[in-house]
């Protein structure tokens, strides 16, 4: 049964949620992938302030394709998520509570979840056309340069997604093979 989760996260939710958990996520998202994130660190490496407010948000990593007409947006399937894991630990200590991609990530952002009470969604590589019908309205909130990889808002009702890493750094990558392993050969 899935759990409905409203975002922006607050601490509580996020410290709720569970690895394995399956969740319909409604609220708003930002986007961004690896220029994106390139820039919001080159940022903080001079010192300047970032153009979103990351407190409580939750980043999808994912590049929409052009929406067809009617459409908030085109195929809008997750990235892979460790190409954003140089980047990971810094925005969660400025506040990101929450991250949706596809993929493991790695021990140091595990650690930086774990420290700061946030959560990595995974979400279903090759759905992007079903996601992005939980996708109801976008706009650009910075780099609009970058394209489809600008950072956006989404607007999105019942997303659907599996709580991956949680906030105690329980990782559903590592404990799902167990459930399955054969232990009487």
């Amino acid at each position: 049964m899935e759990k409905h989760v409203q975002l922006p996260l607050t601490q509580e939710a996020a410290r709720e949620l569970k690895a394995g958990d399956q969740v319909l996520l409604t609220g708003s998202v930002l986007t961004g992938r690896d220029a994106a994130h390139k820039r919001l660190i080159a940022l903080l490496d001079e010192g300047k302030p970032l153009p979103i407010d990351l407190q409580g948000e939750t980043i999808y990593y994912v590049g929409p394709a052009p929406a067809r007409p009617g459409q908030a947006v085109g195929p809008a399937g997750p990235t892979t998520s460790y190409r954003m894991d140089p980047y990971t630990p810094r925005l969660l200590a400025l506040g990101l509570k929450g991250m949706i991609g596809k993929g493991e990530r790695g021990a140091e952002v595990i650690a930086a979840i774990k420290e700061h009470g946030a959560v990595y969604f995974g979400a279903v590589g090759g759905s992007a056309v079903l996601i992005s019908r939980s996708i109801e309205k976008t706009e650009v909130i910075a780099y609009p340069d970058l394209g489809p990889e600008a950072i956006h808002r989404f607007y999105i009702k019942d997303f659907p997604a599996v709580v991956a890493v949680d906030a105690q750094g329980n990782n559903l990558y590592e404990q799902g093979p167990q459930l399955y392993r054969k232990t009487d050969l």
